[in-house]
C-alpha cells in the first residue's frame, strides 16, 4: 500500500501549532457574525478565483465575483465556464462532507466527479471524470518549464486506487488532517490522472479531506489565494517532492493554511476584544448584525460611540435605527452607556 515519506520538521509544527491556535479561536469567538455566510461567499469568492487564476484564467475578482452572482460580463467564454465550474465544485465537496455521497470516503467516483465537474463544457464529455489514455506532463503555467513527468496512463488507476486506499484506511488521531490534507493535494497532482483539470481537482480534494474531518474552521479561509499569489514558489515545492520526499512541500503547506486561518483569526479577533467577554455572556457566542460589528469596530478605534459619530457612521441611516442597534447591545451585555440623552456615549463593557 501506499506510504508517504516525510520528517516531521520544526516548521510543520510550528505551523501545526498556528493553525490549531487560531483555529480554537475561531470556533470560541464570543462574538462571532449573524452574517457568516457572508464571510463563507468571500471565501468562496476568493477561492474560486485564485483556483483559477493560477491556471491562466485572465478574469479578476471583481468579475469572478460577478459571474457567481449570476451578472453578464465581458470576458473569454472559457474563463467564465472555469468560474462557475469551480463554484459547482465547491457545492459538490459540501454535499460530500455531509457523509450522504460514498460514506464520508473518498472513492475514485467522488475523484471523477469532481473533475468531471471542474472541466465540464471545457474538454470533450468522454475525457470529463475518465483517466487519461496518454502521456502527459505538468508545466509551470508561469515559466512554461516542465515541473515532472506524470506516470505512465496504464498505471494512473492503480496509483489512485493505492493511494485512496491509504487515505481512507487512517485511523482517527493517526494523521493530523491538516497533514492528510497536504500528502493528499501532492499525490493527486503527481498522478496527474486526466488530461487537463488536474490541480484544481487536486486542491479541491484536500479541502475535501479537511471538510471530512471536521476542519473546515467554518468555511472562512481559501489557501488557493496563497497558492496563486506566488505561482513559482507553489511550483517549485511541488518539484521539491519529485524525489519522494514530500517534506519541503508539507512545510510549504502548513504554513499556507497557517497564514490563511491566522488572517481569518484576526479578522474575527477585531469582533472579540475583550478576552474576559465570553465569561461576561454566559459562555455563549452572540450573534451581531452587519451594522452591529460596525458600531463594535468604531467603538474599537475610537474609543467611543456618542449620537455625532452616527452620522459619520451610517451616513444614511435614521438615528432611531442606530439606536435599535445599540439598545440591543446594551441588553447583550457587551456595551455600557455613560450619560443621557444626546451626551451619551456608548463605550465597550
Amino acid at each position: 500500500m501506499y506510504s508517504p515519506k516525510f520528517s516531521i520538521t520544526n516548521k510543520i509544527l510550528k505551523n501545526i501549532g498556528l493553525i490549531e491556535a487560531s483555529r480554537e479561536v475561531i470556533m470560541n469567538a464570543p462574538l462571532v457574525p449573524a452574517y457568516e455566510k457572508k464571510f463563507r461567499e468571500e471565501a468562496i469568492v476568493r477561492t474560486v478565483h485564485h483556483g483559477t487564476h493560477i491556471e491562466g484564467n485572465e478574469l479578476n475578482i471583481t468579475e469572478a465575483s460577478a459571474v457567481l452572482k449570476g451578472e453578464q460580463i465581458v470576458g473569454r467564454d472559457r474563463d467564465i465556464q472555469e468560474v462557475i465550474n469551480y463554484r459547482n465544485v465547491i457545492n459538490f465537496l459540501d454535499f460530500v462532507a455531509t457523509g450522504e455521497v460514498s460514506q464520508g470516503k473518498i472513492t475514485e467516483a467522488v475523484v471523477k466527479k469532481i473533475h468531471a465537474l471542474t472541466v465540464d463544457k471545457l474538454l470533450p464529455d468522454e475525457q470529463c471524470g475518465e483517466y487519461r489514455k496518454t502521456q502527459v506532463v505538468v508545466k509551470n503555467s508561469i515559466t512554461g518549464e516542465i515541473t515532472f513527468r506524470p506516470p505512465p496512463a496504464i498505471e494512473v488507476p492503480y496509483q489512485v486506487s493505492d493511494f485512496l486506499e491509504w487515505i481512507n484506511s487512517l485511523k482517527k488521531d493517526e494523521m493530523h488532517p491538516v497533514l492528510a490534507a497536504g500528502i493528499t493535494h501532492y499525490e493527486l497532482v503527481k498522478i496527474h490522472p486526466f488530461v487537463d483539470g488536474n490541480g484544481r481537482m487536486a486542491r479541491a480534494t484536500a479541502t475535501l479531506v479537511l471538510f471530512l474531518e471536521n476542519y473546515d474552521i467554518k468555511k472562512f479561509f481559501s489557501l488557493e489565494e496563497y497558492y496563486d499569489k506566488d505561482a513559482s514558489r507553489y511550483y517549485e515545492a511541488l518539484k521539491s517532492a519529485s524525489g519522494g520526499d514530500l517534506s519541503h512541500w508539507t512545510e510549504y503547506f502548513t504554513e499556507g493554511l497557517a497564514i490563511e486561518i491566522t488572517r481569518v483569526k484576526e479578522k474575527v479577533l477585531r469582533l472579540s476584544t475583550d478576552v474576559h467577554l465570553k465569561e461576561k455572556l454566559g459562555g455563549k457566542q452572540v450573534f451581531l448584525t452587519e451594522r452591529q460589528i460596525a458600531i463594535m469596530e468604531y467603538i474599537q478605534r475610537v474609543g467611543y460611540l456618542n449620537n455625532e459619530g452616527f452620522t459619520d457612521l451610517f451616513p444614511k441611516i435614521s438615528e432611531d435605527t442606530v439606536l435599535r442597534d445599540l439598545h440591543d447591545l446594551l441588553q447583550k451585555g457587551i456595551i455600557k452607556k455613560e450619560g443621557r440623552t444626546k451626551a451619551a456615549r456608548y463605550r465597550l463593557r
